[in-house]
């Protein structure tokens, strides 16, 4: 797998110690001003411990990542004479020619009925029967959509037309024969906007690897017309669709979208006739694709949890499909499954639902369960990657996530974010500190013109040096210089009271602009109602810089959360909707109250807080400490 140390270095250190008091106090061996076990005010919060962790626990460097061993993730076993037909259907010859050289081209149908175990959402396929596309909850009269391949949709509306994902969501809300005739009408207007492949959205490779395999996934939906010319006119586009993307699979704008393309390249090689030498080719090309777009511990290298989701629905689809013809599964697919899943439960809250990273929405529960289910892999959350990056610590009902790993590459990003060591922290499953998010949603409810400011890293809880991001967020998506390295340290510790997690990282995003390196420390109580944080800001390189630098701390607060700045400004009391009551405390400075905005799991902006700790910092560092504790 692409390791992140292509772009720059992740340093882990593994603590499997459980230290004493020193673990959390100063070098003179005094106790810190916000110790865990007491509220702690604003009048003694000044400055909390702080260790020269480099000194006492010297991180080693990560090895280079690699790409997937072919030798573990690879197509069926074959023999030389099917080697020697896969190859000649990728220089192409036609695959009826190598399936059956001297007999006839078979007729052009459907060989099996594909039963996908993963179901659509009821809500977007009724609102396709009452004649209009709900898209991140927005409205579009199916009857008012421009279906050509260049014409001008967001980014959502283009992923959910071109590539029939709204077929799903038909399937699952209605018996089938209730919607035929919504399915029926969507494929005529496009088939009438798309008679022959070209340029723009609808031929994406992405999209049309996902409209060919959702065309024969839910084959009962696209072919279950009486009408005998629109049938010939479906299984026409599908074959046409499947020998452009054999010709064009190497355009693709990205590996998930390869990987798309792939998917739908080995269900046309199942399903339809003189399909074996596509297959084989699909199968060699869907494992190389897979190989590149996964990190060694799972994670899809844009670091994307949507992206991850994505991934995983297609490996179930396509595996619908081998089943459908009642071929075995291929090792390589279960196996990639079995990777796939646990690194997205690590970025799932106690309720179920999904952490605002990379540009994702917070998914419900519900649509998670559905999915992991529908993988029939059964495994627990991942609690620390080394190269995906996010780390998650769990402490009594709490949950606590933090982006501890560079930003992905921009070849990779879809929705890159500049959002190194910001976190995400809730109880019982109430969002109390979280990100922004939604930069995937832009285009339905999200203003596109907002999609960069909800991928900078002041829409993310953590800490902003000069009002500028830690990596510089560009257009499209994609991200440019800033965090080259990061240094990780998680270690069980050993409290008077009880136990807890502490977990460090630092990040070097900023030294190039202002000498200064960011590194965050976290420690959550075992009980999961404490916690406790320091940033710091540590001057690197060999000549000192005058003069100060402006910074500010955001605590971007989930919904729903009524908020009071206490007396002397260096406290807030949180009343959360389920009656608890936490009280936050700064020890570096006043908290002050300001707007945000959240994007829920619908695509829909919410107004709500933030805290926010600013100020000036010398060149010379400096550091500034906080406390989150649950009252009562």
């Amino acid at each position: 797998m692409v390791d992140y140390a292509t772009q720059g270095r992740l340093v882990f250190d593994e603590g499997s110690m459980s230290g004493g008091d020193s673990d959390i106090a100063e070098a003179d061996g005094t106790q810190s001003a916000i110790p865990l076990g007491t509220g702690g005010s604003a009048d003694d919060a000044h400055v909390m411990a702080r260790e020269d962790v480099h000194a006492q626990h010297a991180p080693a460097p990560l090895a280079p990542g690699k790409a997937l061993a072919l030798t573990d993730f690879a197509p069926p076993s074959i023999s030389a004479g099917e080697r020697l037909v896969r190859m000649a259907y990728r220089l192409g010859v036609p695959g009826s020619t190598l399936s059956a050289p001297f007999g006839k081209k078979g007729k052009l149908r459907l060989l099996a009925t594909v039963e996908s175990p993963l179901a659509g959402e009821r809500v977007g396929g009724m609102a396709l029967r009452a004649g209009h596309f709900l898209i991140h909850g927005v409205k579009a009269p199916v009857a008012q959509v421009d279906f050509k391949p260049g014409a001008r949709l967001t980014p959502p509306f283009e992923r959910v037309v071109h590539g029939f994902t709204w077929l799903r969501d038909l399937h699952g809300c209605a018996p089938r024969p209730q919607c035929l005739n919504t399915a029926n009408r969507v494929m005529t207007a496009w088939l009438d906007a798309n008679t022959k492949p070209g340029k723009g959205a609808a031929w994406n490779v992405g999209n049309a690897g996902h409209r060919l395999l959702n065309w024969l996934v839910h084959a009962p939906l696209t072919l279950g017309t009486q009408d005998k010319a629109m049938r010939g006119r479906v299984l026409g586009a599908i074959d046409e669709t499947a020998r452009w993307l054999d010709r064009n699979i190497s355009r693709a704008d990205d590996r998930l979208a390869e990987t798309a393309g792939w998917c739908g390249i080995v269900a046309a090689g199942l399903l339809l006739p003189d399909g074996k030498p596509r297959r084989l080719f699909g199968e060699a090309g869907l494992v190389r694709a897979l190989g590149e777009l996964v990190g060694e511990d799972g994670g899809v290298l844009s670091r994307s949890p949507i992206d991850q989701m994505d991934a995983v629905a297609l490996l179930v689809d396509v595996a619908a499909c081998y089943q459908a013809v009642r071929r075995d599964v291929p090792d390589a697919i279960g196996a990639m499954l079995n990777m796939l899943v646990p690194p997205l439960l690590a970025l799932l809250h106690a309720d179920g639902s999904l952490g605002s990273w990379q540009g994702a929405t917070p998914v419900s529960a519900d649509r998670i369960a559905a999915l992991v289910e529908a993988s029939g892999v059964r495994t627990r959350p991942m609690k620390e990657s080394r190269r995906w990056g996010y780390q998650r610590v769990t402490g009594g009902s709490s949950v606590l996530q933090m982006d501890a790993a560079p930003p992905p590459l921009a070849r990779h990003t879809r929705h890159g974010c500049a959002s190194t060591l910001a976190l995400e922290f809730s109880r019982d499953g109430r969002r109390i500190f979280v990100n922004c998010g939604g930069a995937h949603a832009a285009g339905g409810q999200v203003p596109v013109r907002i999609e960069q400011g909800l991928r900078a890293t002041a829409a993310h809880s953590t800490l902003v040096l000069g009002d500028s991001n830690s990596t510089a967020v560009l257009i499209r998506g994609k991200l440019g210089a800033g965090v080259d390295e990061v240094e990780v340290d998680r270690r069980a510790i050993d409290l008077k009271d009880g136990g807890a997690t502490r977990l460090e990282a630092s990040h070097d995003g900023y030294v190039n602009r202002f000498g200064l390196v960011h590194q965050r420390i976290c420690i959550l109580r075992d009980d999961g109602t404490e916690l406790r944080g320091e940033d710091l800001l540590v001057p690197r390189g060999k000549k000192g810089k005058r003069g100060k630098v402006p910074f500010a701390i955001r605590f971007h607060l989930g919904p729903d959360i009524e908020v009071k700045i206490g007396d002397g400004g260096r406290n807030a009391g949180l009343a959360l909707p389920d009656g608890t009551y936490w009280q936050f405390v700064s020890g570096a400075g006043d908290v002050q109250l300001e707007e945000s905005l959240w994007v829920d799991g619908d695509g829909r902006p919410r107004p709500v807080q933030q805290l926010v700790i600013e100020g000036m910092v010398s060149r010379g560092g400096g550091n500034f400490s906080w406390l989150l504790k649950k009252m009562g």
